[in-house]
């Protein structure tokens, strides 16, 4: 037991060094532009204060939006999809395998659940004790379920879902810019210094570092930007343009594809002038997600809890929960 606390205890310290590999990388580029660059090599006033107050603009940007990105905590499901302790104790007292998945029937019918496992099976988590909202899925590394989890990224040391998936489109968007700003006008003193037409300093170093870090980074940003912007446009996560999401009629990579604008107003919200600012502003809870499949008046965005406590007598959940065919199977 000691043995796997210590284990688990290395893990989480170890799982911080990409974050401070990156942080290390920021703070060094910060020195080599604005005291190597900007005040011992840039000689114009004009030039170098322009610099500099671009500069700081992207650099707090990036440091916000890479803040937001780690420590946002992941979403997991409400109290409403997990077991009570009525529901846990009846479900571990009865032996009968059919009889446990009819006591989770009973209890996914007033939630509004419409994917399913890939044996057509509603989604339970095991370790979690809980019913798995659409888009949800278990992490083994944050040890719980995330509402619309995307993937477990080691650089933010912290799942990107629901809660934060924003934040990390925005923060890949202000590294971008970040890089392009310094290899832009780093350039010209980066051929300077190659050429030997300015002295052989410390500074020549720094500048000639910060061009090809800024160039190799946004190399590298710019297809995981790309990739993910596609994912939004498509309203998919990672996870589910690996494995489509599967609903009562099968497999289906666009169930959750409602049409551009709408996709970009579930991430980013409704008022275009906070888009770009690290501040949560997607719609919904994260527990539902509009259905491609159903109509607009049939599959409104669920903000409201109440509306799931809503009897099963003609409402969409029930009509799908309530069909003998739909079993409950029991992910490990």
């Amino acid at each position: 037991m000691a043995l796997s606390r210590g284990l688990r205890c290395c893990q989480r310290v170890f799982s911080w060094i990409p974050v401070l590999i990156i942080t290390s990388v920021v703070l060094w580029s910060y020195y080599a532009y604005v005291f190597e660059l900007c005040l011992f090599t840039i000689t114009n006033t004009f030039e170098k204060v322009a610099y500099l107050l671009v500069f700081h603009v992207c650099f707090v940007m990036f440091s916000w939006t890479y803040w937001r990105s780690i420590f946002t905590p992941p979403a997991s499901p409400c109290k409403k999809f997990q077991l009570s302790y009525s529901d846990k104790e009846r479900y571990e007292m009865e032996e009968r395998p059919d009889a446990q998945k009819q006591i989770l029937v009973e209890i996914a019918k007033k939630l509004p659940i419409f994917s399913r496992a890939q044996s057509g099976a509603i989604r339970f988590c095991d370790r979690c004790q809980v019913l798995k909202p659409d888009r949800c899925h278990h992490c083994s590394v944050c040890e719980t379920c995330v509402l619309k989890m995307d993937h477990h990224c080691p650089w933010v040391n912290n799942c990107v879902g629901f809660s934060n998936y924003k934040f990390f489109l925005l923060f890949l968007s202000y590294s971008m810019l970040y890089c392009v700003f310094i290899a832009a006008t780093v350039f010209r003193y980066f051929l300077k210094f190659w050429e030997g037409d300015l002295p052989n300093r410390p500074a020549k170093f720094h500048v000639l570092f910060l061009m090809f870090v800024a160039l190799m980074f946004f190399v590298s940003l710019m297809f995981l930007f790309s990739y993910h912007c596609w994912l939004v446009a498509k309203n998919r996560s990672t996870l589910e343009a690996f494995s489509a999401p599967v609903f009562v009629g099968g497999p289906d990579r666009n169930g959750f594809n409602v049409g551009l604008h709408r996709n970009l107003e579930q991430v980013f919200g409704e008022n275009r002038r906070l888009w770009l600012i690290p501040v949560f502003t997607g719609q919904g809870n994260g527990h539902y997600f509009p259905l491609k499949s159903l109509s607009e008046s049939h599959n409104p965005l669920l903000a409201n809890e109440e509306m799931w406590e809503e009897s099963d007598d003609g409402s969409e959940e029930g009509s799908i929960d309530d069909d003998p065919s739909v079993a409950i199977e029991m992910e490990q």
